[in-house]
């Protein structure tokens, strides 16, 4: 499948020229028509941000919500219809700042969703404040004096709680981007890629030349099922490692383990709406 299928004509697309975004959006693009999958097929989730407009670029089934509430109504999509393949994307503020509570519960829900992380360790919608990945002495026009916080680091937490997918990536590499994201799809279960991407107005220290000189391939021996071995990668930096990180198989998905599915293979949007079953619900609380 030719991934000029999601283009969409005629679009305003805000993103800043030499963006790493634009790399990203090519990633994706060609990660889902790789895997033959038509845009009404898919659905993507976001929240705010430049990252969160990705949607907006392509062609496709998209909700854009609150702030950090993307992956929280990407697991209600897929409760919903367990048939669609459901994507939620965003900037590291967005992900890990707004919606860090809903990241961390959604690591250990488990649904079978892919999570993709624009990280540029910066606010670049809001015009360059820091993120929390920014490292430590980043000056900002808010933090003039520089962070003084240690920055979140989202393999590290997510192999901590268990996801069963966690990655990281480089925008600029697209072919390895790509493989990257073609697999957390197709793995069964919560799966996170971040991915490094340079913001060219408002990140002048985590530059092109800075992420090539301060990442490297895993190597052909790391084991993605040894979590410790996962969790030491995770911790590396700089210069950080990109790949698959850690990969489990068989965990049971959020959406599979609930009870409505126990008996009834029926998605819950085609089901009929009993509203004297709720009555009675209701009344036997009385």
């Amino acid at each position: 499948m030719d991934h000029r299928i999601y283009d969409l004509e005629g679009i305003d697309n805000q993103w800043c020229p030499g963006c790493g975004d634009f790399q990203i959006l090519e990633a994706l693009k060609k990660a889902l028509a790789g895997l033959e999958l038509p845009p009404e097929k898919v659905v993507l989730f976001s929240g705010i941000g430049q990252a969160a407009k990705t949607p907006h670029f392509m062609k496709g089934n998209f909700f854009n919500g609150l702030h950090g509430r993307s992956i929280s109504n990407a697991t209600g999509m897929k409760v919903a219809n367990r048939a669609l393949t459901v994507i939620a994307i965003g900037g590291d503020g967005d992900m890990y700042g707004e919606g860090g509570n809903h990241f961390v519960h959604t690591i250990r829900r488990n649904p079978d969703i892919t999570n993709i992380a624009h990280n540029n360790m910066v606010y670049g919608l809001t015009k360059g404040q820091a993120s929390p990945t920014s490292s430590v002495g980043f000056k900002t026009p808010v933090q003039v004096e520089g962070v003084f916080s240690e920055p979140f680091n989202p393999v590290a937490v997510a192999v901590a709680l268990g996801a069963s997918f966690v990655a990281r990536a480089y925008s600029t590499n697209i072919e390895q981007t790509v493989g990257i994201i073609k697999e957390a799809i197709l793995h069964k279960g919560y799966a996170l890629v971040d991915i490094f991407q340079p913001c060219v107005t408002f990140n002048k220290v985590n530059t092109y030349a800075w992420f090539k000189a301060n990442t490297f391939d895993l190597p052909g021996d790391h084991d993605p099922s040894d979590r410790m071995a996962a969790m030491e990668r995770a911790l590396e930096g700089p210069p950080y490692p990109l790949g698959v990180l850690y990969k489990v198989e068989g965990r049971p998905t959020f959406e599979d383990s609930m009870g409505c599915y126990h008996e009834d293979d029926t998605p819950l949007y085609r089901r009929v709406y009993g509203p004297e079953r709720i009555k009675d619900l209701l009344s036997s609380f009385r």
